[in-house]
């Protein structure tokens, strides 16, 4: 199978690839999703694109995990940008989630509380309370790369179908 972006030697429909994916996106990738296996110390965003096309930067989405907090109640969501841009943490996010502060949440939560590895988290099979804030570029990619939950391999998806993942919200002014 040739992948629809970027120069891969090895991709596969992610649904044949489940045993190279944490559990829980292994049992939420779908057929039209593409895994692509790559060079796990060449994950980040920067080396990946250098090694694999340099075409993938404006195809490249990130997806980091947030916490807001009000009070004593925290609330764990997930945002998903385009990798030009940084999420608005501060302002967009802060306001939807009606909170009173929010950040990036601690490294050992993301990976706790997703099942995946720091620095592969993807959209794809994070607990379905979650809220998946998705920046509006994003959709209107004809195909995003984004994480695996792993920092081997990664997913291409078409853009529109991230918006049908679980608790996903379109979110103009996420992505500054």
């Amino acid at each position: 199978m040739r992948a629809p972006i970027g120069h891969f030697e090895d991709a596969h429909p992610a649904t044949e690839r489940r045993d190279l994916l944490p559990p829980p996106v292994a049992a939420a990738v779908t057929s039209d999703m593409v895994f692509v296996d790559t060079d796990p110390a060449k994950a980040d965003t920067a080396v990946f694109v250098e090694t694999y096309g340099q075409d993938l930067m404006r195809h490249s989405a990130n997806c980091v995990v947030v916490a807001g907090k009000r009070g004593q109640d925290v609330t764990l969501a997930a945002c998903l940008v385009l990798s030009a841009t940084r999420v608005d943490v501060n302002g967009a996010v802060r306001r939807h989630l009606g909170v009173r502060k929010a950040s990036f949440a601690a490294m050992d939560t993301a990976v706790g509380e997703t099942g995946m590895e720091y620095g592969g988290i993807t959209p794809v099979g994070l607990p379905p309370a979650w809220p998946l804030l998705i920046d509006p570029a994003v959709i209107e990619t004809p195909h995003v790369l984004i994480g695996s939950g792993a920092r081997r391999g990664k997913l291409i998806v078409p853009g529109k179908t991230l918006a049908t993942l679980p608790g996903a919200v379109v979110l103009e002014g996420l992505g500054i």
